[in-house]
This record gives C-alpha cells, sequence and structure tokens, in this order.
C-alpha cells in the first residue's frame, strides 16, 4: 500500500528545470492525500505566470504513477502564494547565491 511518504519521495524525481532543484525541496507540494489507490497532490509553482504551468501536472502524474496507483489528481493553487521560505534548508543553501533569488 501506497503512503503519503511514498508520494513523497517519489515526486523528489520532479526537478524543476529552471532551478534544478526537486519539487519537494523547493517547497512547492502542499498536499497528498491516498486513498485506496487514488492519490491527490496540491501543488503550486513558483509564480503564477510560470511558463511550466502545464508540463508540472504531467511530469507529477507521470512520477507518481510509477508507485502503481489507481489514479493521479493533481490540483495547482496560488493560496498561498509560494515565498522561498517554504523551500527545505538544503534547497535555501543551494539557491542562496542565485543572483535575483531573493526577488521572488
Amino acid at each position: 500500500m501506497v503512503s503519503e511518504d511514498d508520494v513523497r519521495e517519489q515526486l523528489k524525481e520532479v526537478i524543476d528545470p529552471e532551478l534544478e532543484v526537486n519539487i519537494v525541496d523547493l517547497g512547492l507540494i502542499y498536499e497528498i492525500e491516498v486513498d485506496d489507490g487514488d492519490v491527490f497532490v496540491l501543488m503550486t509553482l513558483t509564480t503564477p505566470g510560470c511558463p511550466l504551468h502545464g508540463v508540472f501536472d504531467e511530469m507529477v502524474k507521470r512520477e507518481v504513477r510509477k508507485l502503481d496507483v489507481e489514479d493521479v489528481e493533481v490540483e495547482l493553487t496560488f493560496e498561498p502564494r509560494w515565498t522561498p521560505d517554504k523551500m527545505s534548508e538544503d534547497a535555501q543553501a543551494d539557491l542562496g547565491n542565485i543572483p535575483g533569488m531573493n526577488s521572488f
């Protein structure tokens, strides 16, 4: 049986191609629910106008399906808005020296 932790670990395989950090450490995953083989993921993007809006949905679904689940639903939200303080300490350290990173 797949757990929320299993899904969260699998989602670490989804890398933001612009920042080169996984979406879990970036703090983009707000909620994961697992119910009888169905998985629901509530996530956000770093900005509402992110050009990868449609890509992340498919990337997340493809990665979670590797866990042999029945169905995967991904919902994007911008409430609350993402801010850099949602990142893991490792991600903050990795991205702390990137010009413009504090401007999110």
